[in-house]
């Protein structure tokens, strides 16, 4: 049994691998323009540093919506907040179409939670790029999320498939695996569940979550 403390460190461990490249990158850029006079190479470096610091600061925006307490547990959130950031993140390097396919203009934090860390999960899975379906729909007093990668090759770890529903084995939680664990713990404490399903032309992720008191319709 994996305590709080365990999965706030693997959490936390996520963050600081994730952050490491863009802000070593701005760190570099920093030293080579304290040192370089010419001034089209100056004008690089301080591409370099803008590059550097969007990255950062995406990846910041992802963070505090897919794992931290911003808005408040139980809140509203708008889905223009989840489509930036993710959107931002599919900018990255990549080569990944995103569609969309939204029947509501807001979530509630949780679920915002799972939807971001969902398309996360999808969006890592196109190593050489593809398409990203993304859908939320209140259906029966519940809110249902999927999210579905497809391109020429799918690169999944089922570790984090057996994360997702709650079905570790010893020692397979891990910074890879936790958000993914995080989330499942998140959908059953909600009284939801998550799941998944692998095929070599798609990965489909999925969740079913109970609306909130106060907030079905």
């Amino acid at each position: 049994m994996t305590s709080q403390t365990d999965l706030a460190a693997l959490l936390c461990s996520r963050l600081c691998h994730d952050l490491l490249s863009p802000v070593g990158a701005l760190s570099n850029g920093l030293e080579l323009l304290a040192d370089e006079q010419d001034p089209e190479m100056r004008e690089r470096c301080i591409e370099l540093l803008e590059a550097s610091a969007k990255i950062s600061t995406d990846k910041l925006k992802f963070f505090r919506l897919a794992f931290g307490a911003a808005g408040g547990f139980g809140e509203s959130v708008p889905i223009e907040e989840a489509q930036q950031v993710i959107g931002a993140l599919a900018g990255e390097a990549r080569k990944v179409e995103i569609q969309w396919a939204m029947a509501t203009s807001s979530l509630p934090k949780p679920a915002i939670k799972v939807l971001l860390n969902l398309s996360q999960i999808a969006l890592d899975a196109l190593v050489r790029g593809g398409r990203l379906d993304i859908g939320t729909e209140r259906l029966e007093g519940n809110i249902e999320i999927v999210a579905r990668a497809t391109g020429p090759r799918i690169a999944f770890d089922e570790a984090i498939g057996r994360a997702l529903q709650d079905e570790l084995q010893p020692g397979e939680l891990t910074s890879r695996t936790a958000a993914a664990h995080m989330i499942a713990l998140l959908a059953d404490e909600l009284g939801g569940g998550l799941q998944y399903r692998l095929t070599e032309e798609a990965l489909v992720l999925g969740a079913v979550i109970p609306e909130p008191d106060g907030m079905i319709g």
